[in-house]
C-alpha cells in the first residue's frame, strides 16, 4: 500500500508543481531555477556550474553578473591579436576586494569565476591563517602563445585571456604566502594554498599546480577552457 502511495506521489507532484507553475500561482526560486542568473553572493550548489557555462555564450548576461561582483573593472574593446589570439567580451580588472597589484584583462567568464573563488573558497580558507587575505600576486593573464611557451602545438588559454596564473597573496598582517616557497612546506600557509587549489576548480575549468609538472612550480593556473581538470 505505501509503495502504491509512493508511487502515485511521484506521478502527481511534478504534474501539480507543472500546473503551478503555468498558472503563476507559485514560481520556481531562482536559486533553483536553471534560467535565473548566476547570483555571485549565493552560496554555490549543484546548478552553479550550468549558470556559469551560460555566461560563455550569452555576453550580456555575463556582463550584467559581473557587474554585482566587488570588484572594479572596465570592458575592453574586442579584438584580434594575432593567430588563433584575441578578446572577446573581456574585461580589465583593477581591484577586486583585494589589491590585485597591476591590472590585468580577463574574459568576462574568467572574470566571474574569480569573483566566485574570492568570494567562496579564498577568503573563508583565510580563516586556517587567520588572517585576511588583501592582495593577489600574479603573473598576468593575457599572452599570445603556445600552451608551456611551445614554439608549435594548440593555444594557450592565456591567448584569449580566459587564464590567469595567481603567484601568491599577500594577508592583512603584512605575511606573504607564495605559491614557489609555501606549497610544499608545512603549516598553515601550505594549507591554505591546497584549499585554494580545490577551492578553484569549483569554478575554474582546468587548475593546474606544482604538482602537475615543473613549469607550474611557482603558480596556479585558472582558466576557463574547453577541457576540464583539476591537478
Amino acid at each position: 500500500m505505501i509503495a502504491k502511495l509512493f508511487a502515485a506521489a511521484l506521478l502527481v507532484l511534478p504534474a501539480a508543481a507543472g500546473y503551478a507553475l503555468w498558472t503563476g500561482s507559485w514560481q520556481l526560486p531562482d536559486r533553483w531555477n536553471p534560467w535565473a542568473p548566476l547570483r555571485i553572493e549565493e552560496e554555490p550548489h549543484w546548478l552553479t556550474r550550468h549558470k556559469l557555462g551560460r555566461l560563455g555564450r550569452e555576453p550580456a548576461l555575463c556582463l550584467q553578473v559581473l557587474g554585482t561582483a566587488q570588484m572594479r573593472w572596465a570592458p575592453v574593446p574586442d579584438r584580434v591579436t594575432g593567430e588563433r589570439c584575441g578578446l572577446a567580451n573581456a574585461v580589465r580588472i583593477e581591484r577586486t576586494q583585494m589589491h590585485v597589484g597591476p591590472a590585468f584583462v580577463l574574459s568576462c567568464p574568467a572574470a566571474v569565476s574569480l569573483a566566485l573563488w574570492e568570494r567562496h573558497v579564498l577568503q573563508p580558507a583565510a580563516a586556517l591563517l587567520p588572517a585576511r587575505v588583501v592582495r593577489l600576486e600574479h603573473f598576468g593573464s593575457y599572452a599570445c602563445r603556445n600552451v608551456n611557451h611551445a614554439t608549435a602545438g594548440r593555444r594557450s588559454q592565456h591567448a584569449t585571456a580566459d587564464a590567469l596564473d595567481v603567484a601568491g597573496f599577500v594577508l592583512a598582517d603584512g605575511r606573504r604566502i607564495s605559491v614557489l616557497r609555501d606549497w610544499s612546506a608545512e603549516g598553515a600557509e601550505a594549507a591554505f594554498l591546497r584549499e585554494a587549489h580545490a577551492g578553484a576548480c569549483r569554478f575554474f575549468d582546468a587548475v593546474l599546480g606544482p604538482d602537475y609538472n615543473a613549469a607550474h612550480r611557482d603558480h596556479l593556473h585558472l582558466d576557463r577552457g574547453p577541457w576540464r581538470a583539476c591537478r
